[in-house]
């Protein structure tokens, strides 16, 4: 077995021993990290929500309140223009859904399902609490959610949701007094939730985990070729040379040159005792000769 053929298997279990442990500990970091990354998305978009909402009731409604008495403008709804305008973001946020999730809504689109309802429930419960986030099964699989309190903090939301006689007439002929009213200022009516399957920071993972293990061998290839071009030129190289010299030197044959000694590593000495040793043996031929 030469010697270079053992380095490389040495070297080769050196490298798959590594690799798999880099594997198995990067694996599940990556995975946490694209966990992550797909929640603070997700609660960007609820604050982006919450100031689409705000803007809506300062600055939107205004504008348009002497028309709500005869058309019913959803525009002027927060809840509204908050989810149309989630539903315009880029392709890279389509698997976000958004969702105004309440207990008593007007529209019936924001009805909270039950899971939703528990969250809304668990917010009343603990008012000190911003943001919950946790997994939830589905059909279509395991779904990631993260959810904020909607918290009536502003009069003007009370308009429409304290008593039928104060809602607005439109409003009224559209969705009827049955449902969405008896509000309170500073209660929580609801949760801004957004659901993303968990097939996505999984996916996410799965390229940031494939593209590091891809240049992590490359780069072991990379050192594979290079660690073998010194070897075999700062190695082995030199060691074939000197046992080829030997083997002549043995057979009476002192033609062979010299080998250069002027490395001060360890092959450089090995050169330069290799010379002083033909030399002494050239000396002691002649001498008995």
């Amino acid at each position: 077995m030469g010697l270079r053929f053992r380095f490389n298997i040495i070297l080769t279990l050196v490298f798959v021993i590594g690799l798999s442990v880099t594997g198995y500990v990067s694996h599940d970091l990556l995975q946490q990290n694209a966990r992550e990354e797909v929640i603070r998305s997700a609660n960007l978009l609820i604050e982006a929500a919450r100031a689409i909402r705000a803007y809506t009731v300062s600055e939107v409604r205004p504008e348009l309140a002497h028309r709500i008495d005869d058309t019913f403008l959803p525009q002027t709804v927060p809840a509204y223009a908050a989810t149309t305008t989630l539903d315009l973001l880029p392709e890279e946020y389509r698997e976000f859904v958004y969702k105004e999730a309440t207990l008593n809504p007007t529209n019936p689109r924001h009805r909270a399902a039950d899971w939703e309802a528990d969250l809304i429930q668990e917010f009343q419960r603990r008012q000190n609490v911003k943001f919950l986030s946790g997994e939830r099964s589905t059909p279509s699989g395991p779904s990631l959610y993260i959810a904020s309190p909607i918290k009536i903090e502003n009069e003007a939301c009370l308009t429409c949701h304290s008593l039928p006689a104060n809602a607005p007439y439109s409003m009224l002929a559209v969705y009827g007094d049955a449902n969405g009213f008896g509000w309170k200022l500073n209660e929580i009516v609801g949760a801004q939730v957004v659901s993303v399957p968990m097939s996505v920071p999984i996916a996410n993972a799965d390229r940031a985990f494939l593209t590091f293990m891809i240049s992590l061998c490359a780069v072991f290839v990379v050192l594979y070729i290079a660690l073998n071009l010194m070897l075999s030129r700062m190695i082995i190289k030199p060691i074939t040379d000197m046992s080829s010299a030997a083997d002549q030197i043995s057979h009476g044959d002192f033609s062979v040159a010299e080998f250069e000694d002027s490395g001060k590593d360890e092959i450089g000495r090995l050169a330069a005792s290799f010379n002083r040793m033909r030399r002494s043996l050239e000396q002691a031929m002649k001498m008995i000769d």
